[in-house]
């Protein structure tokens, strides 16, 4: 069974989980991993032009064997060279793709641009000339919204940030914008309280909880899966990668896992706020 989707509100639905071809990978040849994430249950596929590793993830997608029409495909608008739009630099990364649209098109950066306004018009453009299915943002704050959203015609159908419990509370005027205009959150650094801090907080919450969920289910649960079904419950779509066919299983399989009662919820998100850890300070300026 493929992944279960997320509603945008464009109309259109994604699935609710990513393979992510990001920051650690720039640069690099992902094919093999693509193809492997492929074959291990993922029909997201999230890359961006300035990873430059685009024509790579189009060569694993090809590899795969898997029909155009089962894959979900986003890519992100890169730094824009002189006489270049978003609908330009679009055509360019369909070209490496291999394919003739992408599923979801977010502008990845909002630092990169003098006029985001500007930016985000070509956005539409690029939509509307059916190159993309979806338009979205990344790292975009509030300010960064409701700068665009003073010109858009089209309502950013995601937008991707860095989301788990020890960033949570610092995104809670953004979830309101995002509930607001029915903007889908999408997740990066989503494990970032198990794999980046060491003896943290919500590490005791996160055994409890996995623990119970697994005396539940009568079959093992990992700490991945308590941290990113809490995202799943909170209605993000999640982005993350590995290169071990079995951790990419454990994944997908998350959504087989019992869910958190709302006191679990509860309990991750309160934790969550005692710690602050930011694993790409560099994408949330103001910290």
């Amino acid at each position: 069974m493929p992944p279960s989707t997320i509603s945008l509100n464009d109309g259109t639905e994604a699935p609710w989980i990513a393979f992510g071809a990001g920051s650690a990978l720039n640069g690099q040849d992902v094919s093999k991993r693509v193809a492997l994430a492929i074959k291990n249950g993922f029909t997201h596929l999230d890359g961006a032009q300035r990873r430059e590793n685009e024509a790579s993830l189009g060569s694993g997608i090809a590899a795969s064997g898997k029909a155009r029409s089962q894959l979900y495909i986003t890519t992100k608008l890169g730094p824009l060279p002189p006489g270049a739009t978003p609908k330009s630099a679009l055509q360019e990364s369909l070209k490496k793709l291999g394919v003739d649209y992408v599923d979801q098109y977010l502008v990845h950066l909002p630092a990169e641009y003098e006029d985001l306004q500007e930016v985000w018009r070509g956005m539409e453009e690029a939509q509307r000339s059916g190159l993309t299915e979806s338009i979205g943002v990344s790292n975009f704050q509030p300010h960064h919204l409701e700068e665009i959203l003073e010109v858009a015609t089209i309502i950013p159908a995601v937008n991707q940030i860095e989301a788990h419990p020890y960033v949570w509370v610092d995104l809670k005027e953004n979830l309101a914008l995002h509930k607001e205009y029915n903007i889908v959150t999408s997740s990066f650094a989503s494990l970032t309280p198990i794999v980046r801090v060491e003896n943290g907080p919500l590490d005791p919450v996160i055994e409890k909880i996995r623990t119970r969920l697994q005396s539940t289910r009568g079959s093992p649960v990992s700490d991945s899966q308590v941290l990113i079904k809490w995202l799943k419950q909170n209605d993000v779509l999640v982005v993350t990668t590995s290169s071990k066919a079995e951790r990419l299983r454990n994944y997908i399989d998350t959504e087989n896992v019992p869910d958190l009662t709302e006191e679990e919820m509860n309990l991750i998100e309160t934790t969550g706020a005692t710690f602050y850890k930011r694993a790409f300070p560099g994408t949330w300026p103001q910290y």
